[in-house]
């Protein structure tokens, strides 16, 4: 199977010939939150040609807070490990780019936020969208405003781990004030001006199709308007670092696409519009770039959802469990070694259509006893992990099929390739069972495809053109440089 680098190596050749980077010799620095990992990267120019290092990575979880306050409770992440964590990967950073840091950039996981106080600090650690208040919030408002008029304003998927059901908990319990989601408010922190990157803004489920912040939203969940940050594009400059590591004084500070998987699609140097994506990680997010919402009755049966994308396009694809299921059952079975769980797998015996289980059923969706979870969908005896890691990705494959489909009938195109990337491009078996599936041509993108796009999206800027092209001219460019 070949790379997207592979792939695209031909015309990426023809679109970056010439001198790929000459202006300034500084490097530039991406942070990625991941709802496991978090991650530091650098980009720096040797010789004219660019070189992606991973700087520093570290742990990153969500636990079970207790206190006496609702607003001490909860399913929390830990904020300061992830603000030190992150920091001490900018020291590192500073230390290594002896040649100076011209700018940083921060994407991560959408639909969090951290609440902040009237000067500006953050009150709490923040809540994680599995928290079960989310589901109690979500039947709550949709009493005040129904699901098919939520989905007409915005366009989005409907789920109960979206930031509206989230700040509908907060109204529900007291809590107000100003919100900023988790990467923008890192920016924040640093000097950079509160906003609302534009592609995540629009997984809160409270901006409208018209790109704005809906007032008939904001009043169902209770919500002041005046206490969300003000929305910009993917691409902005917010400022300057101003923060304490003195080393990075100065240095611009950017919002690319905020949201990972709009970063991960935006570092896909792919040409012509034939081809769709998956983003394969925690979860599954299948679909493929528009330049305007597909707002379709079928689009809103099946849940497909639109977001927003690098050059202002929209990301039109549905999100499903993915990863996640492995990974828990993993944690059942007490082993790390996902390369020999797979190489089973593939040697295990395969399942029929009939056999293959839904892998957005709601049982799904906690965390805890993932395997009696999934056997009781498989309704059969019991599967040794081999199996069961096999029964995980033939379903995962047959359904990233059904809605490759759909897209195709919603949106009039031909899916000619797909794109894999995130850390589940390396699952070779995954791949194989997709490109089955579907029968489409698979390739394989960059495992920290978002942080090539956080790169990426950070030359468009310092350079002067944040357009889809350039941005995907540039992902050619730094994806040379994660490979090399």
């Amino acid at each position: 199977m070949k790379s997207s680098g592979e792939r695209d190596s031909e015309s990426a050749g023809q679109q970056v010939s010439g001198s790929t980077h000459s202006l300034d010799a500084r490097a530039l620095i991406a942070v990625d939150l991941g709802a496991e990992s978090c991650r530091v990267s650098l980009l720096r120019w040797i010789h004219g040609e660019p070189r992606m290092e991973l700087v520093h990575r570290f742990g990153n979880s969500a636990s079970q807070q207790v206190g006496e306050s609702a607003s001490q409770r909860g399913l929390r992440w830990d904020l300061k490990l992830i603000v030190d964590g992150v920091e001490t990967g900018l020291r590192r950073c500073v230390e290594i780019a002896t040649e100076g840091v011209r700018s940083i950039a921060v994407d991560g996981w959408a639909v969090d936020y951290v609440r902040l106080s009237s000067t500006g600090d953050a009150v709490a650690d923040p809540f994680c969208y599995r928290d079960t208040r989310c589901a109690e919030a979500e039947i709550s408002l949709h009493e005040r405003i129904a699901p098919e008029r939520l989905r007409a304003l915005t366009g989005v998927q409907m789920q109960s781990l979206n930031t509206v059901y989230q700040l509908h908990a907060d109204a529900l319990a007291g809590e107000a004030g100003m919100w900023v989601n988790l990467p923008e408010y890192l920016l924040y922190r640093w000097g950079g001006e509160k906003v609302s990157e534009r592609t995540n803004a629009t997984h809160t489920g409270l901006v409208g199709l018209d790109g704005a912040w809906s007032p008939e939203i904001f009043a169902a969940a209770g919500v002041r308007v005046e206490d969300a940050p003000r929305i910009v594009e993917a691409g902005t400059d917010v400022g300057e670092y101003s923060g304490s590591i003195e080393g990075l004084r100065g240095a611009r500070l950017i919002a690319p696409c905020c949201h990972d998987t709009a970063s991960a699609v935006a570092g896909i140097p792919a040409s012509g519009d034939d081809w769709a994506y998956i983003s394969s990680g925690t979860w599954s997010l299948v679909g493929t770039v528009l330049d305007s919402a597909c707002v379709s009755n079928e689009a809103s049966r099946e849940n497909f959802t639109n977001l927003g994308a690098a050059g202002g396009r929209v990301l039109f694809h549905k999100g499903m469990h993915g990863m996640w299921l492995l990974r828990q059952c993993m944690e059942e079975w007490n082993t790390e070694d996902v390369a020999g769980l797979v190489a089973a797998a593939h040697a295990a015996e395969g399942f029929s259509p009939e056999e293959l289980i839904a892998v957005e059923h709601a049982s799904l969706a906690q965390p805890g006893g993932m395997p009696d979870k999934i056997h009781a969908l498989w309704d059969g005896i019991a599967l040794e992990p081999a199996r069961m890691a096999r029964l995980i990705f033939e379903s995962l494959a047959m359904r990233y099929a059904e809605v490759v489909r759909g897209i195709e009938v919603m949106t009039g195109k031909k899916v000619r390739r797909i794109y894999v990337v995130g850390g589940g491009s390396q699952n070779f078996l995954l791949n194989e069972l997709t490109a089955k599936a579907t029968g489409v041509e698979v390739l394989r993108g960059a495992v920290e495809s978002s942080t090539v796009g956080n790169f990426a999206m950070q030359m468009g800027v310092l350079e002067g053109d944040v357009s889809a092209g350039s941005v995907a001219r540039w992902a050619g460019i730094v994806g040379r440089g994660a490979s090399a």
